[in-house]
């Protein structure tokens, strides 16, 4: 829509806050909300600012976690409370429009109808409104980008955290944006940053100036896209809250080269298979409704499984997370494993 405003909301350490905030006791500790906490082998879903400066990193194993902050608090997970509270923060973005995209649990776009696309006067101001809303009626923080596209208002999110707004706009996207490794735009992830790396571009800038057509000839229609993405020139729409995406099976699977035998060694399968399901999920416009994993064990017997998501998502970590939590529940480990897949349904 021609002069709208785009803003994009990430809720800070959103599981972690969500703790914090339903038991006080945790406020301003190093904690981890990890899957299968009695377990050394379970993984960090999120952790505390505190934790994070201790080098304590989401999908990194538990006992990893602990080896780089003795005396980590690690408590499980409570969906059902992080689907309350996201409920209770999106009924704060809805007083200012009904156009609001989730982007996982946490996230969300929002297009402002109003305010002629000045995104530096009008859009500053909404969003310090949505972001002193959230803090004192629902006790979390979050950071908000503003731009002109979805592209930039995501990447604005990501530069100032906790409790901060970054403005992005058309007069100072070069100065604010180009500089940043090109990893930091949306959709670039490790594979593509090493192909562009190759291709000498280290920076959004670099992207944004080199020949597209050279860019075609490497990462085929997707090179031009994230050209597009680094010009500024990204007019994808922000989709109304009632909006459901059109769900299409996206998987990837591999047969390993020597059996699996423990978890964690599955935990970094099914994250680097994730990694081109949500790839491929953004190259189609398409969202995950829920996950499916398939596990071959040694004797080439096969066993399948599945589980709805609380959102759509696109996010290769939400997929390998949520695959990795369903082969623990259910794959009974009586044979190592021969090969694996993960596939967004």
């Amino acid at each position: 829509m021609a002069g709208e405003i785009i803003l994009h909301s990430d809720l800070n350490c959103f599981y972690a806050s969500v703790e914090m905030n339903e038991n006080p006791q945790l406020r301003g500790k190093a904690i981890a909300v990890c899957g299968s906490t009695e377990d050394r082998h379970g993984i960090v879903l999120t952790a505390s600012y505190p934790a994070k400066r201790m080098g304590v990193k989401t999908g990194a194993a538990n006992w990893q976690a602990r080896q780089a902050c003795p005396g980590l608090i690690c408590v499980p997970p409570h969906y059902d409370l992080y689907i309350k509270y996201s409920k209770l923060v999106r009924r704060i973005y809805s007083e200012y429009t009904d156009t609001i995209e989730p982007f996982g649990m946490d996230e969300n776009w929002l297009s402002i109808p109003y305010g002629g696309g000045d995104v530096e006067g009008e859009g500053l101001k909404i969003a310090e409104e949505i972001r002193r809303k959230v803090r004192e009626e629902i006790g979390l923080t979050v950071s908000i980008g503003v731009s002109f596209s979805k592209i930039f208002a995501k990447l604005g999110s990501d530069m100032k955290k906790p409790d901060a707004v970054t403005v992005i706009s058309k007069g100072n996207y070069r100065d604010k944006v180009w500089s940043l490794p090109v990893s930091e735009l949306l959709y670039v992830g490790p594979a593509t940053t090493r192909k562009l790396m190759n291709m000498n571009v280290m920076t959004i800038g670099d992207l944004a100036n080199i020949n597209p057509e050279l860019l075609r000839n490497k990462l085929g229609k997707n090179g031009i896209m994230l050209w597009r993405f680094a010009n500024g020139a990204d007019h994808s729409a922000v989709m109304p809250a009632d909006f459901v995406a059109p769900i299409k099976s996206v998987g990837h699977g591999t047969t390993c080269v020597c059996d699996l035998e423990s978890e964690y060694l599955v935990w970094l399968v099914l994250y680097e298979l994730a990694q081109d399901v949500g790839h491929r999920l953004r190259k189609h416009d398409l969202a995950a409704n829920g996950v499916q994993i398939t596990v071959k064990d040694k004797d080439l017997d096969y066993r399948q499984y599945q589980t709805p998501l609380s959102f759509p998502t696109q996010s290769p970590l939400e997929i390998a997370q949520t695959g990795f939590e369903l082969f623990r529940r259910r794959y009974p480990w009586h044979k190592p494993v021969r090969a694996l897949t993960i596939r967004g349904i």
